[in-house]
Formats: structure tokens, sequence, C-alpha cells
């Protein structure tokens, strides 16, 4: 299985962090975020990894390289100087990416499931990891049936930004600037959306407040990653 980062969006509710630094860059309990999604790549045994590029991504490549540094093998698909969405985003990644079934995971989200525990049933476009829905998005994304299969209601569910997703979930689908949401649906809509609730830590890193607390969360060891501890923890 190979991988994707999601790594060329603005940050602009990050700002001013975001304005000098990619939010996959910003450091967290001492390691830069996308580092935490590195390691765990590692671990799961995945050593091919696209990341997409925008907003500063010299800065990115400049600080990964080609992956040597990680044990891993990064390629990169720069989208310009203006993002292509999350769906246009992946989509134009698809020739790195391949034919088969690839893992996802959004730059500036933190999570301590482990990799391996990423469970595609046969047939699914999407298997996508859910939380329940934290404060600052009540409103959630899905809900979930007992045998794994995603609904559209109700909602209790936070889409985590972590998904195996099928390369013929983008079937149809022309260049351009496109969110993946609706991509879900349709196959929500067509019985071929899966999920699995994670019921750890994890945080959207959004914000400077979020990104302070979960720096603090990780130095204080209150919360531990699977794979890296926090140097000062």
């Amino acid at each position: 299985m190979k991988a994707m980062i999601l790594a060329a969006g603005r940050g602009e509710r990050m700002r001013p962090l975001s304005d000098r630094i990619p939010k996959p860059l910003l450091e967290v309990g001492g390691y830069r975020l996308i580092e935490y999604h590195l390691a765990a790549l590692l671990k799961a045994g995945i050593r091919d990894v696209v990341i997409n590029l925008s907003w500063l991504g010299d800065q990115i490549r400049e600080a990964l390289g080609a992956g040597s540094r990680y044990d891993l093998s990064i390629s990169y698909s720069p989208e310009g100087p203006t993002p292509l969405g999350t769906g246009g985003g992946i989509h134009r990644a698809l020739p790195l990416l391949g034919a088969d079934p690839f893992l996802l995971v959004n730059g500036d989200v933190w999570i301590d499931l482990p990799f391996t525990e990423l469970r595609r049933p046969a047939g699914s476009l999407g298997h996508l990891v859910l939380v329940a829905n934290p404060p600052h998005h009540p409103s959630g994304d899905f809900g979930l049936e007992a045998g794994g299969r995603v609904k559209s209601e109700p909602t209790p569910l936070t889409y985590t930004g972590l998904a195996v997703l099928d390369p013929r979930l983008f079937d149809g689908c022309e260049a351009g600037t496109f969110p993946l949401k609706p991509l879900l649906d349709r196959a929500l809509a067509a019985g071929r959306l899966s999920g699995q609730q994670h019921d750890g830590t994890w945080s959207d890193v959004g914000t400077p407040e979020r990104l302070a607390s979960l720096d603090a969360a990780l130095r204080l060891g209150q919360v531990r990653h699977p794979v890296l501890e926090s140097p000062v923890g």
C-alpha cells in the first residue's frame, strides 16, 4: 500500500503561524506534525508516500527531501500557487498512487491510532476513521452502523482526515479544483462507504489554541503517540 499526506492547504485559521510555516511543519511535542504521520506509516510497513504541495510547499520539500532520513520514499504532487481542494489534489496525485487502495491522512491532524488497525472491507470505495463530534464541530459528518457501514444521519461522528481510499472513488472526475466530500457522499449512497470509530486521541490542529493545547498535553505525557514519544515528555 502507498499513502498520501495532504499538505497543500493555506491554513487560514492558523494565521499568523501559517503565514511563514506550512501547517504540517508546525511542531507539537518536539516533532513536526507531519513527522508523526511519517513514523506511523513506517511502523505500518508503508514506505511509499506522496505529499501534495501548494502554500509554502518548497519548505516541506526542503524539510523532508526524498524521505531517506525517515527510511521512506517520498514523492511530491505540486499544485501551483492555488490548492486544488482535497478532492482535486488527490485526483491530481492518482498517477503517483497507482491502481490499488491507498492510505490518506491530512497533514494537519494528530491521531494516536496505529495505522495497522485500519480495516477496509472488500468492496468499500472509502473507509473512514471517525470520532465523536468535538466541540468545534458539533454537527458532525456521518453516522456509523454496527456492521461498519457509514450512514448519512444522524451524524454523531466526525471524519478525522484518516482513511483508506480506492482510486475508483474518483471515476468520472475531471482535473480541477473540487472537495472530497461529494465523492464520499456518492459512495455512501451506493452503499460503498465504510468506517470505524476511534475512541482515542485525535486533534484537528486547525488553530494556534489547539496547537498549543496538544503541545502541552504531549509534553506533560497526558497523551502519547503509538510510535513517537515527546522528547521532553
